[in-house]
């Protein structure tokens, strides 16, 4: 049922044709498709997997070549989703790949050295990483500075602090071992390292699905427990931004932050929070790493910072704010890692990488303005 409006009668007694109010007018099912920001990170998943498809050994097609894919995009992702949150929300953390060496640090304190449990442990790295994302948004907001420039100050003082903390503690190197033997106990070991549903994969193994390893073990031991909570962040993120009222805050304070504050909306606070939870996911990856490893260095997180970034942005988050996709995020880390991974199934130099990083944020970034213009109608 459509509702039409009719002007006055026009000289000689003829009516003006009636007008269709556009506010009830209903898009096309490609309009609405090309409104999504992950659209770009989807189109880009499919090239990508069409190049490897026609250059890439076919053993990286196997559950097993496809799960070591998924490790380092999901380890990447629980990153690059909570960065786009940031992002939509207008600001930047380019703290993130820092905190991941940090943090390795602090819960090698908390455990190593004070001897407290994992899951106590775990919640005390959490929590300082939660007061460094604080600080990071109190010293936005004080000083009215870009977040640009506030969060790359932390880049460099944290890191800082991951060389000569490691050094106190194990007296003159840069990395700490023994996690594995200290964890091996705790109950909570395996929600934070391993692999999950192993007994489906062994039962696969044996109806010949999963493929056996000379020893008997199965090739893909299970689903790597990072790719678990990669599917849960997403999943979080996702609901908050389309479902609930923090989710319209985001949206609002990345829009106009000044019109979000007339309408009654906490930026301050959002943004806050927003800076709290990518300290904590960066936290979150660097235990997982610790856990994985065994061991954790001051160089962990490595440019994590700008990969996230760049996923956030393949995934449809724009560098000006208000406008982005966890989801797409989520599909920018597969490409990462299907990337990064991939090329070692090819005969590439595995060093195109870094061209590929440099190439793909051009593209999205002018893809995703140009869509937005489209769509828009924008100049």
């Amino acid at each position: 049922m459509s509702i039409e409006t009719t002007s006055a009668p026009l000289g000689g007694g003829i009516s003006a044709p009636p007008v269709r109010d556009e506010r009830l007018q209903t898009a096309s099912f490609l309009i609405r498709a090309m409104r999504r920001p992950e659209l770009g990170a989807i189109g880009g998943l499919v090239i990508v997997g069409i190049f490897f498809a026609l250059t890439a050994n076919s053993s990286m097609f196997t559950l097993s070549g496809g799960l070591t894919i998924m490790n380092p995009s999901a380890q990447l992702g629980i990153m690059a989703v909570t960065v786009s949150l940031l992002m939509i929300g207008g600001e930047f953390d380019l703290s993130i790949g820092s905190m991941v060496a940090f943090s390795g640090l602090v819960f090698g304190v908390f455990l190593l050295e004070w001897h407290l449990p994992l899951i106590v442990s775990i919640a005390g790295t959490l929590a300082v990483a939660a007061v460094v994302g604080a600080i990071n948004g109190q010293v936005v907001r004080a000083t009215k500075l870009p977040s640009f420039i506030v969060t790359l100050a932390f880049f460099f003082i944290l890191r800082g602090l991951s060389l000569v903390g490691l050094k106190i503690v194990t007296g003159g190197t840069t990395q700490l071992r023994g996690f594995t033997e200290a964890t091996a106990d705790s109950i909570f070991t395996p929600l934070f390292s391993g692999f999950a549903f192993s007994g489906i994969f062994r039962w696969l193994s044996h109806v010949g699905i999963v493929a056996l390893l000379p020893d008997g073990t199965p090739a893909a031991p299970g689903i790597p427990i990072a790719v678990v909570w990669f599917v849960l962040f997403t999943g979080m993120a996702t609901w908050c931004l389309l479902k609930t009222k923090v989710g319209n805050w985001i949206f609002a304070s990345g829009g106009d932050a000044r019109s979000a504050r007339n309408s009654g909306v906490p930026v301050d606070r959002v943004k806050t929070g927003l800076f709290i939870l990518t300290a904590c996911s960066a936290a979150f990856v660097g235990i997982l790493t610790v856990m994985d490893a065994g061991s954790t260095d001051a160089m962990r997180g490595l440019q994590k910072e700008f990969q996230a970034v760049i996923a956030a942005v393949i995934g449809g988050c724009l560098l000006t704010g208000g406008y982005g996709s966890a989801l797409g995020a989520f599909f920018g880390s597969i490409i990462f890692g299907i990337v990064s991974i991939g090329l070692s199934y090819t005969t590439f130099d595995s060093d195109w990488f870094q061209v590929f990083l440099g190439a793909m944020l051009l593209i999205a970034v002018i893809f995703n303005n140009h869509l937005r213009r489209k769509v828009t109608g924008e100049r």
